[in-house]
Parts: C-alpha cells; sequence; structure tokens
C-alpha cells in the first residue's frame, strides 16, 4: 500500500512538473517568435532608415536642404506605404514622405521613438500621429545630427505580421491532452481505495444524510476518513450553534431600521440586510446590484480615507482599540447619518440611519421659529406703539384714548388666535401619536360652524350650504375635524369677497375614505399659488392677509389635519369662480 500511494504521488508531480514545464516552454517559445517577428520588422525599417542616411550623405542633401530629392527613394523602398521622416536634433521636422507641408508640422522631440533613439541609437513605437490620425508602427535611427525614422501602417497587415508562430502551440495543446488522458487513465486505476471517502464528502458538501458505520479500507486514507468523520460531528454540533445564532442576527438586521453591513479587510463585503442596498442605491442614484463596489462613490470618499491609514497596517489593531467615523449627507432630498466602524481584525462594519425625517424635523422647526418670531412681531410692535402713545400722552383725548387702547385689544386677539394656531399645526406635527380618537359627526361639526360665524356671513351677505347625509361620521379627532371645516370657512369669510356662496358636499365615497368638496365663488386664488397655499405663514397677498386678521396658519393646519385622518387635500380654480378643495377623510 506505501508503494501505491507512493505511484500516486509521483504521478501527481509528473502532471505538475509537466504542466509548467509545458507553460514555461510555451510562454518562451511564444516572446520568441513574437521577437523574431518585431525583429524582422525592425530590421527592414532599420534597412530602410540607413538606406536613406547613406542618400541624405551621397548628395550633400543635408548641406543644400533640398530633402524633397528623397522622393526618388519611394520607388526602391521594399515595403509599400513606407513613410520616411527627417527630424533635427532639436525635434525639428526636416522632411516627411506622407506630409506636404512638413514645415508646418509640430516639434517631434517628445516623440517616445526619439527619446529611446536617442539613449539606444534607435527606437520604436505604436502610436497615433497627430499629423495623420492613423496609427503607424514607428522605428527611428539616429545619425549624426538629425534622426531619420521609418514608420508603416499598423494595420491588419502588421499586426498578423507580428503575430507569434500558432504551430507550436497547437502541437502543445495536443501533446497536453495526451499526456492529460494518459495520466487519468492511469490515476483512474488508484481511486477506488477512496470511493467510500469520497462518496462520504459528497453527501457532507451536499448536506444529505450521513452512515456514520461507514468502513474506510485499513490504510493511511481509511485512517484519514476515520478522523474526517470524528470532526465532521463536532462541526455539525457547532454547525448547529451557530445556526442559530445566525438567525438570531440576521432576524435582528431585517427587523432594524438601519442599513447595516460588514466588510473584511480588504473591503469585501461579507454580509448586509437589505435596508443598506435600498440606501444605498438612493445615495448613488442609480439602481445597482450586489456586486458594486459602494467605495467608488463620491459620498464614500472620507470614509475611504478614514479606513485607508489602519486597513493597510502590517500588524493587527489592538482588540481594545475599535475606531469610528461618522459622517452625515444628503442625496435627492433624504439625508444618511453613515457610521464606520473598524475592528481589531481590521474587518469593518459600515451602518447607514435614515435621519431625514429628524433633518427636516429640525428644518422646520428652524423655519417655523424664524417665522413666528416674524409674525409674533408685528401685533406686539403694534401693542406696544398703541400703549406708548397713550402713556405718553397723559392729557389725549379720552375718544382717541379708547380708539388707541382698542387698536391694542384688536392687536391682541390677533396675537392670541397666532398662539392658537401655532399650538394647533405643532400638536398635529408632533403629538399625533398621542390624541384619543372617537366616532365624530361631520354634519354636527357644520351646523356648530355655521352657528358661530353665523352674524359674520350676515354682515358679509354669505351662504353657507351643507350636501351631505345628517348621520356620516368618521373615526377621528373631533378638535382636528372641526379645525378643517372652521378654518376654510374662515378663509372664505376673510377673502372671498362679500355676496360669496359656500358649499360643501360628499361627492364619493368608497371601502375606506370619504370624498369632499369645498367651494366658494369669491375672488379665488391665482394659479401661480395655489401650490404654495398650504406653507406655513405663506400669503397670496400679504398685506391684505394680515389686514384681515388672518395668522397664515390656517390652510396649514387644514393640511396637517387631514393628514391626521390619513388622507389627502389639493386645491384648484374654478372656471365659474372661485377656488375649490378636494379633500378625503378616512372612515374608520
Amino acid at each position: 500500500m506505501a508503494k501505491y500511494s507512493y505511484r500516486r504521488k509521483l504521478l501527481l508531480y509528473y502532471l505538475s512538473v509537466f504542466t509548467i514545464f509545458l507553460l514555461i516552454s510555451i510562454s518562451f517559445q511564444y516572446l520568441r517568435e513574437k521577437r523574431f517577428q518585431v525583429e524582422k520588422l525592425e530590421t527592414t525599417l532599420d534597412n530602410i532608415a540607413e538606406i536613406t542616411g547613406k542618400y541624405i550623405y551621397n548628395n550633400n542633401i543635408q548641406r543644400s536642404r533640398q530633402y524633397r530629392f528623397i522622393d526618388s527613394l519611394k520607388s526602391l523602398i521594399p515595403l509599400a506605404d513606407t513613410r520616411i521622416t527627417v527630424i533635427s536634433k532639436e525635434g525639428k521636422v526636416l522632411y516627411d514622405s506622407f506630409i506636404k507641408d512638413y514645415q508646418k508640422l509640430e516639434n517631434h522631440r517628445n516623440r517616445p521613438e526619439l527619446i529611446t533613439a536617442d539613449k539606444n541609437a534607435k527606437g520604436a513605437s505604436i502610436r497615433q500621429s497627430s499629423s495623420t490620425g492613423q496609427t503607424y508602427y514607428y522605428y527611428a535611427k539616429k545619425m549624426d545630427d538629425y534622426y531619420v525614422r521609418t514608420a508603416v501602417l499598423y494595420n491588419m497587415t502588421v499586426i498578423t505580421f507580428l503575430k507569434a508562430n500558432q504551430d507550436f502551440f497547437y502541437f502543445s495543446f495536443f501533446l497536453f491532452l495526451a499526456i492529460l488522458v494518459l495520466l487519468w487513465f492511469v490515476t483512474n486505476q488508484f481511486t477506488l481505495s477512496i470511493s467510500k471517502l469520497q462518496e462520504f464528502a459528497i453527501n457532507a458538501s451536499t448536506q444529505k444524510n450521513i452512515d456514520t458505520n461507514i468502513s474506510f479500507p485499513t490504510n493511511e486514507i481509511g485512517v484519514i476518513g476515520k478522523q474526517i468523520l470524528r470532526i465532521y460531528d463536532n462541526l455539525q454540533e457547532t454547525q448547529l450553534e451557530l445556526s442559530k445564532e445566525k438567525e438570531r442576527l440576521f432576524r435582528h438586521l431585517y427587523i432594524i431600521n438601519e442599513g447595516v453591513a460588514i466588510f473584511s479587510a480588504d473591503k469585501k463585503k461579507l454580509l448586509s440586510n437589505q435596508h443598506f442596498m435600498n440606501y444605498i442605491n438612493v445615495i448613488a442614484e442609480k439602481s445597482i446590484d450586489g456586486d458594486f463596489d459602494i467605495f467608488k462613490l463620491k459620498d464614500f470618499e472620507e470614509i475611504n480615507a478614514f479606513l485607508a491609514p489602519y486597513l493597510y497596517l502590517d500588524q493587527q489593531l489592538p482588540k481594545s482599540n475599535e475606531l469610528e467615523k461618522q459622517i452625515k449627507i444628503q442625496q435627492d432630498q433624504k439625508y444618511f447619518l453613515i457610521k464606520c466602524i473598524i475592528f481589531y481584525d481590521k474587518s469593518f462594519e459600515i451602518i447607514i440611519t435614515d435621519i431625514t425625517k429628524r433633518e427636516k424635523n429640525k428644518i422646520i422647526k428652524e423655519q417655523m421659529t424664524s417665522n413666528i418670531a416674524h409674525e409674533l412681531k408685528t401685533p406686539i410692535s403694534a401693542i406696544q406703539a398703541f400703549l406708548e402713545t397713550v402713556l405718553a400722552n397723559p392729557k389725549i383725548e379720552a375718544e382717541k384714548k379708547v380708539y388707541f387702547i382698542q387698536k391694542a385689544f384688536y392687536q391682541t386677539e390677533r396675537l392670541n388666535r397666532l398662539i392658537q394656531d401655532i399650538t394647533t399645526i405643532n400638536k398635529l406635527e408632533t403629538e399625533v401619536d398621542f390624541f384619543e380618537k372617537k366616532r365624530v359627526s361631520l354634519y354636527d361639526i357644520i351646523m356648530e360652524i355655521r352657528e358661530t360665524t353665523e352674524l359674520r356671513m350676515e354682515a358679509r351677505k354669505m351662504e353657507l350650504s351643507c350636501n351631505f347625509p345628517m348621520d356620516i361620521t368618521i373615526m377621528g379627532n373631533k378638535e382636528f375635524v372641526y379645525s378643517i371645516f372652521q378654518n376654510l370657512v374662515e378663509n372664505s369669510i376673510n377673502y372671498a369677497g362679500i355676496g360669496t356662496k359656500i358649499k360643501i358636499s360628499k361627492y364619493h365615497e368608497d371601502k375606506n375614505f370619504y370624498y369632499f368638496s369645498y367651494f366658494d365663488n369669491g375672488m379665488g386664488i391665482p394659479e401661480e399659488h395655489l401650490n404654495r397655499i398650504f406653507e406655513r405663514f405663506y400669503r397670496v397677498d400679504s398685506g391684505r392677509s394680515r389686514k384681515q386678521g388672518g395668522t397664515g396658519l390656517g390652510l396649514s393646519i387644514v393640511k396637517n389635519a387631514v393628514l391626521f385622518h390619513k388622507g389627502e387635500i389639493s386645491a384648484k380654480s374654478r372656471k365659474k369662480g372661485g377656488v375649490e378643495f378636494l379633500f378625503s377623510l378616512r372612515k374608520r
């Protein structure tokens, strides 16, 4: 059995040695054949350059500067379409057989074939000509105080000429196949003794049931087989435990909202969840697959700079030294926080958190704080001015004093309405999950609003009609439902004009929603303002709105209250005049 094992190993060694030898022989022969063809071409070009140089010398062309006489050499050149160029040591083109106006050609001093020829007396290169736009095989030869450069078009004829002879490759290939078949036939005779070990390996790799009573042969392969079986049993137990841990990890990764991926020290992705690829697609602004190198993205330049000093260190990082870096990026109105943590074995983790809501809330709060400060400034300044007038003039007429006090009182009412609206919209945006929902009668709310606005509507000769069933109800918050219709009616009273008619109707319903229409036939809203009327503090006519006592938050409250009830709202101008609001409210 020892001889048998040695023989099998010897056959494998022979196959390896023969393969290596064959590869080296093929490589050597290929390079030798290719160099031989190149030398043949360069020898021909060198002969042409030598003939040209002797022609210039014998005919004293360099002194007479009559380089046009070189044209007579064309018929004597063995290679058709050979280009001859004479270049001075300074790089000036003295003659070119292909270019008539060669005096206008740029300086050739930095051409690669001339640089090489300057060092080695000759040089060659393959490149595209800047003067003709064609690709040439250039060969330059250094003379006493000038260069003769010959060139042929680098076309299929030349490319084919430069190729190595293929016969040796075919011979080597068939020789390799013959040796391979011979070795396969010989070694196949020795596979019977390892058939059971092979069966075990296949069953293990395909996770089939393995018979633990396998009888291995009584040789070194049998000993190895028994040890493998013992190791396999231990691995199965370990794999079961790891599988449980892996399942817990995957459940955690796919439940959390963060995108998580783990990479090896050479930046190969080992593990990632679905959120990670979704966020990467947003950041990259294109659909990419799992094999895409995310470190090529411009947004990851800072992460690359952070990783570079640590991933390429020769020594391992201390186990207690886990480095981390975090950056914030913005892409298409989305904000992401990217955190990178390097572990002691140089693997690292990247966590992407969508912080869009947080960042936008921050921006909204900053804008709202600025707007609130601006809006509060007007009534406060007015109150201060009216009271200062009264205090500064103690002998002011009683009638004027009452006038100024009434004006100040009016501004306090406006200030109170502004604070109430700010409180309402703040609740709608930050505390929506804490409000109780119950059955709300929409008809009762409309009737209540009609009653509270009746005197003001009569004074402006306005009419309000309601066209939907009395028993219509939704599951919602009464305060917010009231604010929807109240602010729409208040908006019409303040801005629609005298004699306006208002109509509220339910025009459609489905399984989940009621659909409502609210319109008046008043002055309407210009088209260019319709897409912005739901913004906080936005006014179509700022001066007129403040004069009417508006806070600029009414329609913003309407939109947020509709969204609170899972609906949508839009506005459009009516052909017959006025503006129409279309919105939906969820039934339950």
